[in-house]
């Protein structure tokens, strides 16, 4: 039952793993870049550049899964890939500031394109959902390890070399993972059904996400996440070093116990999802994310600062293992890329909104009132996704389709049942054709098809 059987989904993961390890030695390189450029001004620079970061992520990510399934993934893939390679080794030699924020952006849309249509093509090669499963494990493992390892890695490096070497391993990286997407074949995009237009295409998956009551509650939730992570990546320097005094060490080890968190979840939640639903743990990691908040107001000593920086990574691991589970089950196969970017635009809008807001709390009314703020956030967030998702969610939905006539390329299945001519041509063909009402039961997602998710 390992995915790692499946040599097409292990050729893919160590694709990932390299290239989330290259990202994050450049991460620390960009950092280091923005000191050189901008002296103690390089808070605001990386600020600005992360900013640009999630702008990336959440406009470029719907226009590129919009139109995914008309190109080759492998080539696609591939692509991007090379792409970025060859923007990560520019960085070196940037001697303004804003070449910084450009070439940012830019590599980020590329990223945006990218990791959605690598998420989706997972399931069409790992189609039993057991390994499926595993497989979430596995990346939400591979990013926690990265976020533990690069650090290392890099303070290896630059006892020797200078930072540039960083970002020449990110390339090296990009390279190494478009060799190993090149060795394998990937299924072929298939068939799905749109309206026409751009406007049309470009918005299908945001607005099928946004009318599916399960995804609606994956978004509060995603928030939660969001306004947790927030309060860490933001000020957990800020507490460790000015308000506990500590050493430099510390707030490693501080990050550190969010990604231990997070590793434990990865590892167990496997086997107990095949016995509670994925609507139970996401609910609770909410909850857990929301208590950690909390008790982060009594001013916490480092200590238990560890203990509540671990729930919350436990707490968020609860929540973004199980996520691509209702991704899976709230899209067709060919119209998994446009979902999958939909999860990733509106999932870093949500970090965009904490990243602000946790720092300009945090800096202007100070730590106690950023734990407060963070956690009615949190709270409401997952009060909303608790209400929001039906505790009663079945993939099967009796439905009743109203009389519609229209045309658009199909192929024989449930809602194409109707005679032909000789003259359509041979599947998948375009003609007009008419849908007599009717109701039936199936698994029902959002598409052309049903627009709307049925009241009952």
């Amino acid at each position: 039952m390992s995915p790692l059987s499946n040599k097409v989904y292990r050729t893919l993961f160590l694709a990932q793993v390299i290239s989330l390890l290259g990202t994050g030695l450049s991460t620390i390189a960009l950092a280091l870049l923005a000191f050189e450029l901008a002296g103690n001004e390089a808070g605001k620079v990386l600020g600005i550049a992360l900013a640009l970061k999630m702008v990336a992520y959440v406009f470029v990510a719907p226009v590129i899964g919009a139109f995914a399934d008309k190109f080759s993934r492998r080539k696609l893939l591939i692509n991007l890939d090379l792409c970025r390679a060859v923007l990560i080794l520019f960085l070196p030699f940037v001697n303004e500031i804003w070449q910084i924020y450009l070439i940012i952006f830019i590599l980020n849309s590329f990223s945006a394109g990218f990791t959605p249509i690598f998420q989706a093509t997972i399931p069409d090669i790992l189609t039993d959902k057991g390994q499926y499963t595993r497989a979430l494990s596995l990346s939400r493992l591979a990013y926690d390890l990265e976020n533990l390892s690069s650090p290392i890695i890099a303070a290896l490096l630059l006892t020797i070399l200078s930072y540039n070497v960083l970002f020449v391993s990110n390339m090296i990286a990009f390279l190494i993972s478009a060799i190993l997407i090149s060795s394998v074949k990937l299924p072929s995009p298939k068939l799905y059904a749109r309206e026409r237009g751009i406007w049309q295409n470009t918005s299908f998956g945001i607005r099928a996400y946004l009318k599916t009551p399960r995804l609606r509650g994956l978004l509060a939730l995603s928030l939660a996440v969001a306004s947790a992570g927030a309060m860490v990546i933001v000020n957990t320097v800020v507490f460790v070093r000015d308000q506990l005094s500590r050493s430099e060490s510390d707030t490693a080890l501080a990050y550190a116990a969010v990604g231990v968190g997070s590793i434990i979840v990865a590892l167990l939640l496997p086997k107990l999802l095949e016995r509670f639903t994925e609507r139970f743990f996401m609910i609770s990691g909410g909850f857990v994310l929301a208590l950690s908040l909390l008790m982060g107001m009594n001013e916490p000593n480092f200590v238990y600062l560890l203990i509540l920086w671990f729930c919350i990574g436990f707490g968020s691991s609860l929540i973004l293992t199980p996520s691509g589970r209702l991704l899976l089950s709230s899209a067709t196969e060919g119209g998994r890329p446009a979902i999958y970017a939909a999860q990733f635009a509106l999932s870093h809008a949500c970090w965009l909104f904490a990243y602000i807001f946790a720092g300009w709390v945090g800096f202007t009314f100070g730590l106690s009132a950023a734990f407060l703020l963070l956690f009615l956030v949190t709270v409401l967030s997952t009060l909303l996704a608790l209400f929001t998702w039906p505790a009663n969610d079945p993939k099967d939905i009796e439905h009743l389709h109203s009389y519609l006539c229209h045309s658009h390329l199909h192929i024989t299945d449930e809602h194409h049942t109707h005679d032909h001519e000789g003259w359509e041509g041979p599947e998948p063909h375009e003609h007009a054709h008419v849908h007599e009402e009717q109701r039936h039961s199936h698994h029902y997602v959002i598409d052309i098809h049903h627009p709307r998710w049925p009241s009952n």
